[in-house]
């Protein structure tokens, strides 16, 4: 088997090597809008680099992972599944929700495979956190409460391109909330803060915000999300029931600090980010992707669920937008 990668930054070069790192992979072929850095990654891993991104499709592959800027991946993926590749694709499929719509119509139209990259679905303590409420050991679920804090704001010229703080980041808390709880979001409310640094401003995002939905059982989510947080990268997620609750990221390297007496001590060395929080998480949903092109293993989060999530952060944009509340009906779906 020969798997192209099309994107060698941060994100990509972290799937690279952990495709790198497994034997059922096969080949791995390189691409990047900067050739010399495609290069660079493909000697470290031994794999090897096209000279354009258009090499990657004209050498000919088995399957395709799309770890790019936004704005190219729903070209790629378009192209790709009209090809009969199967795709790996860093979430979003694209920046808006018409495009994505669109995508997503195009690949069940030529039946294509389309695996999105939500890592969380492959996290133990999502994992155990799901089966306890879907086994209903805590009961009859009321709260959930959930949180993602970046420990230091990204570049302005990411924040330019990255949709916004509830599509970038806090789509994938949306993700679990479906996901754990196996309800949909009826309604939402969210509110957002620029107080922050200049370049949300600019970029017209927020670097804080809120949110609260209400799923289709009446169960009531808050969610919130900032890019200051300067003590560490924070992911926890809170499920409260009637019979017992429990909280998934929380550990010793939580980044929070208990001002009781008897409290638990601070954490010595804080996550520094989300990819060695979800490291062991990125590496499954790899291995997942690949026994899904070898035909040994099933979707595990295709464009529709993708996009079940992405349509509650777009409601959530729209609704900090217009401050008020945003049921789910107003939007399109596929």
């Amino acid at each position: 088997m020969r798997i192209g990668l099309i994107g060698t930054g941060r994100i990509g070069s972290f799937h690279a090597a952990a495709l790198a790192r497994q034997a059922d992979a096969g080949s791995l072929l390189l691409a990047d809008a900067d050739p010399a850095r495609a290069v660079r990654l493909a000697d470290r891993l031994g794999a090897t680099a096209a000279p354009t991104v258009e090499q990657i499709f004209t050498w000919g592959v088995d399957a395709l992972v799309v770890a790019c800027a936004t704005e190219g991946h729903a070209d790629l993926v378009v192209r790709a599944v009209r090809g009969g590749l199967p795709v790996f694709c860093e979430k979003p499929v694209a920046p808006d929700l018409d495009r994505t719509l669109a995508v997503l119509r195009e690949v069940a139209a030529v039946g294509g495979v389309l695996q999105l990259g939500f890592m969380r679905r492959f996290d133990a303590g999502y994992t155990t956190a799901r089966e306890l409420v879907r086994s209903g050991a805590l009961g009859r679920l009321h709260t959930v409460r959930t949180t993602t804090a970046d420990p230091s704001p990204p570049t302005a010229e990411y924040l330019r391109t990255s949709g916004g703080l509830y599509r970038d980041c806090l789509v994938h808390d949306f993700d679990m909330v479906r996901w754990v709880t196996g309800h949909e979001v009826s309604e939402v409310y969210a509110t957002g803060s620029d107080a922050g640094p200049a370049p949300f401003r600019e970029a017209g995002d927020v670097d804080t915000a809120a949110a609260v939905l209400t799923l289709d059982d009446g169960t009531l989510v808050s969610s919130t999300g900032t890019r200051c947080n300067g003590a560490g990268y924070d992911v926890r997620m809170e499920l409260a029931g009637e019979l017992d609750q429990v909280s998934t990221g929380l550990d010793d390297r939580t980044p929070i600090a208990s001002t009781e007496p008897q409290g638990p001590p601070p954490a010595t060395k804080p996550w520094p980010g989300f990819l060695e929080r979800f490291a062991p998480a990125y590496e499954a949903e790899l291995e997942a992707f690949v026994r899904l092109v070898r035909g040994e293993g099933p979707n595990p989060c295709d464009g529709v669920e993708a996009l079940a999530a992405f349509r509650v952060a777009e409601a959530c944009e729209l609704s900090r937008r217009e401050r008020r509340p945003v049921a789910m009906e107003e939007l399109a779906d596929l």
